[in-house]
């Protein structure tokens, strides 16, 4: 016979202890059915089809706080940004103007009045001339204060006279430029709108007041000069203006004094041991035009190339280089009244003299 908790017809084959052996060690004290909590839907959630088996806490609807005052800060920095697109008074335009003018360029030669003063020496020379007082290299060519225009910066302005500066001294300074060696650390830096009639100066080289490679830079011919100081003696100006709202012009005028030599072959071949220096004088004033775009890329477009130099033999094409005549030589034939190039202004003949007081006194 079973006993209380026993089935009816007794404990099942197999099962020593019956069900109730297996959940002997399980206590379910009263404060584990407190803690218990159960849920009972209402009868309105039992009917509705998609009710979820289980109450979900509701979601927070909102932005925090933090985010909130983000979206607001990126609010009032992109108004500001509109705001000063809209008022700056140095805003770059949409279109990037009209394409570069073609240089127009205008190269002088200047004959000696009688032979070309020499000396060994080339400090002597300097010295007993009119560029005695003149800066050596880059020096002699400094920036002047820079003045906001009316629609340019004073930082605008600045960049186009630094530009102006830096072609200036590519082309007439850099020994490789002088002997013709290199042509691109001035090719660098002008408008893509005048590459091609650059390029054609060289290839293809003509006095037509287009295409003269002299007008573009100061270059020598290699095989009959060589400098024999490098010590470039330079004095000039800069002046920058605004010639509209979009453009910018900077003017320089500066006076270069080279001293020269005859080629070390020449002079061999011709029995020499040491050949004399003497001065050459390049005067140039050059018109460079910048748009906020060569500003920005820092390019230049050049209008206007006025040069005169000499001694030169006014019989001689100075268009694709120059053939200064050295100590002890004479022009062939003679020019118009004398001109001298460290005087401002300047002679509009297609060949000049050298004024007397232009040449060193030895």
């Amino acid at each position: 016979m079973g006993g209380p908790g026993d089935p009816p017809d007794g404990t099942p084959e197999g099962s020593p202890g019956g069900g109730e052996d297996e959940y002997r060690s399980v206590v379910f004290d009263e404060s584990f059915v407190r803690a218990a909590r159960l849920q009972e839907f209402s009868a309105q959630e039992r009917m509705a089809d998609h009710a979820p088996a289980v109450r979900r806490a509701p979601l927070r609807r909102g932005l925090s706080r933090q985010a909130l005052i983000l979206v607001l800060l990126i609010a009032v920095a992109f108004g500001t940004a509109i705001y000063m697109g809209v008022r700056h008074p140095y805003q770059t335009p949409a279109s990037s103007g009209p394409p570069a003018e073609p240089l127009r360029m205008t190269v002088i030669p200047l004959a000696p009045q009688g032979k070309v003063p020499g000396a060994t020496d080339p400090e002597y020379l300097y010295a007993h001339s009119p560029a005695a007082q003149f800066r050596i290299g880059a020096e002699g060519i400094p920036l002047p204060a820079a003045r906001r225009t009316a629609h340019f910066s004073d930082s605008q302005v600045t960049n186009a006279l630094s530009i102006a500066k830096d072609y200036i001294v590519r082309s007439a300074l850099y020994p490789e430029v002088l002997t013709g060696e290199q042509i691109r650390p001035v090719r660098v830096l002008l408008d893509p709108d005048q590459l091609d009639q650059f390029d054609q100066s060289f290839g293809h080289p003509a006095a037509d007041g287009r295409h003269a490679p002299t007008g573009w830079l100061v270059r020598f011919d290699a095989s009959q000069t060589e400098l024999a100081d490098r010590r470039i003696r330079v004095q000039g100006t800069l002046q920058a203006a605004e010639t509209d709202a979009a453009t910018l012009e900077v003017t320089a005028d500066h006076t270069f004094v080279y001293a020269l030599r005859a080629a070390a072959a020449q002079a061999r071949a011709a029995g020499e041991k040491a050949a004399e220096a003497s001065l050459f004088t390049v005067r140039r004033e050059l018109h460079f035009r910048f748009d906020r775009e060569d500003l920005r890329l820092r390019q230049t477009q050049l209008v206007v190339s006025y040069v005169q130099a000499g001694p030169l033999s006014c019989a001689e094409d100075s268009t694709n280089r120059l053939h200064p005549l050295l100590a002890g030589q004479t022009a062939k034939e003679g020019g118009p009244a004398g001109t001298d190039p460290y005087a401002t202004g300047g002679a509009t003949a297609l060949c000049g003299s050298l004024a007397a007081g232009s040449q060193p006194k030895v």
